[in-house]
């Protein structure tokens, strides 16, 4: 049989996982696992010059055991001559929702704070196969789809390593005790109240004795058959692109594709947005499309962290964004970013030199048409910007009677959520100038104006409020 530190180095090869004079940071929790991950990178670390160091996080779950760890962890890098970086944290008094995921976030904010800030290039952690077939049976019961049942990543794209995920756990404790070597025992890890210590003790060996000896084998292949799927249409998918904290897609385009397909790019989305896709089923996903797929186009669907809209031919994909409601004094000439939105206004103020009110905008003004220019020595005063609120009406030149604002979002087919903190000027309750629609009739400039008044909406790229410049485009 090849040896472990064998197995492993191919593990590493095959996956790309460190290069040559890498600094890696070694997660030991003082169990079995780490223990052995750590002596055998020891053992391969010069075959590829890898310069180690010792991670732990005290979580102070278990008093003076937590205590007993993290001394065994010093102790051993120690013994070892390796730089040990100990932290610790109150987990339970960071709890809000289930304990362990909370100490999970925990060892991952610990970890990805020594890649992010460059003192480490990879850290390994202690996975093994067990472990792998473990998360995949669990994520099967709750439900999951091909992304969960890719299980625990060999790697990352944050830096995190699993050198052991090949390994079972019954091996690294072979491993350990032929050579004479010490670990810790985590008492909570015979705690059967936890799913996981459940399907550890069992169902897993319940499976083994009366379906399948080489469950774990077969679960962790399934595992790797989920990654490479993922790999492939990642490549495929590529990254979503985000405007004002959000992502729009068509729905003309989402139901062009196949549905399976569909569901990926909306899966991408969420994740995108929310950062991961935790407590996202397949019914979420599914209740996206049937709501893509619906005439009329309108609605909502609330998700974990996550408000997918639709809107005419858009989904949106953001977060639950609250009513924008500001009053701002106008400065002229002057600049201004309307608050809750990206959206710059520059005032400008000009003398006429017998230019039309008819004539093309001036260049730069994206949005500016016909009718935007306003008389300002007609205009009453005071000035300010507002956000539009329902019932608001005004006539706009062109028009040949008062509309409401909202006719006319319909009829340029603005979006709903674009229409959040979208700018009025007003003088009191009436209306003198709005955003895309331009100048009120009465207040318009003429061939008699002597002083232009003009909004000029700056230039920006990924504009949410015009989808066609930013929406996320799934067929090339």
């Amino acid at each position: 049989m090849q040896a472990l530190a064998e197995r492993v180095a191919e593990v590493m090869a095959r996956h790309r996982m460190t290069e040559r004079g890498q600094r890696v940071g070694v997660a030991v929790s003082g169990g079995a696992d780490s223990v052995c991950l750590l002596h055998l990178l020891r053992e391969l670390a010069p075959r590829w010059e890898l310069r180690l160091s010792v991670l732990h996080l005290n979580h102070r779950l278990r008093g003076e055991e937590s205590e007993a760890d993290a001394e065994f962890v010093r102790r051993l890098a120690a013994d070892l001559a390796l730089a040990c970086h100990t932290r610790e944290i109150d987990v339970a008094a960071l709890n809000r929702d289930n304990l362990e995921q909370t100490a999970r976030r925990a060892r991952q904010e610990f970890f990805l704070g020594f890649l992010k800030s460059g003192v480490l290039d990879r850290v390994a952690t202690g996975h093994t196969r067990s472990d792998q077939a473990e998360t995949v049976l669990f994520r099967l019961l709750r439900g999951s789809g091909i992304t969960g049942l890719a299980g625990i990543r060999t790697v990352t794209g944050d830096g995190l390593i699993r050198p052991l995920v090949e390994v079972s756990r019954e091996e690294t404790r072979e491993y350990l005790r032929s050579r004479g070597i010490p670990w810790r025992e985590d008492s909570t890890n015979g705690d059967l109240t936890l799913a996981r210590n459940r399907i550890r003790h069992q169902l897993l060996p319940e499976l083994a004795r009366e379906w399948n000896p080489g469950i774990e084998e077969s679960l962790a292949h399934l595992a790797t058959l989920a990654q490479e799927e993922e790999r492939y249409w990642d490549g495929q998918i590529g990254a979503p692109t985000v405007a004002d904290g959000a992502v729009l897609l068509k729905t003309e385009e989402l139901k062009a594709v196949p549905r399976a397909l569909a569901r990926r790019f909306l899966r991408r989305a969420i994740g995108q947005i929310k950062g991961d896709l935790r407590q996202v089923d397949f019914e979420h996903v599914e209740r996206v499309l049937r709501m893509a797929s619906a005439e009329p186009g309108a609605g909502a669907v609330t998700l974990p962290g996550v408000v997918v809209e639709r809107s005419f031919d858009w989904l949106r994909v953001g977060g639950s964004d609250a009513n924008i409601d500001y009053r701002i004094p106008l400065e002229v000439p002057g600049r201004v970013t309307l608050p809750g939105t990206t959206v710059l206004l520059e005032m400008e103020l000009a003398e006429n030199k017998a230019q039309s009110s008819k004539e093309v905008a001036p260049a730069g003004s994206r949005y500016n048409v016909t009718g935007s220019y306003l008389d300002w020595d007609r205009l009453p005063a005071p000035l300010e910007f507002r956000n539009w609120r329902p019932g608001d009406q005004y006539q706009p030149v062109g028009a040949a009677a008062r509309v409401k604002l909202k006719t006319l979002f319909q009829r340029r087919r603005i979006p709903r959520w674009s229409r959040r903190g979208w700018p009025v000027m007003v003088a009191g309750d009436e209306i003198v100038w709005a955003r895309r629609f331009g100048a009120a009739v009465q207040w318009a400039a003429s061939d008699s104006t002597r002083k232009v008044f003009s909004v000029r909406e700056c230039e920006r790229s990924g504009d949410s409020s015009d989808p066609e410049s930013c929406f996320w485009r799934l067929i090339k």
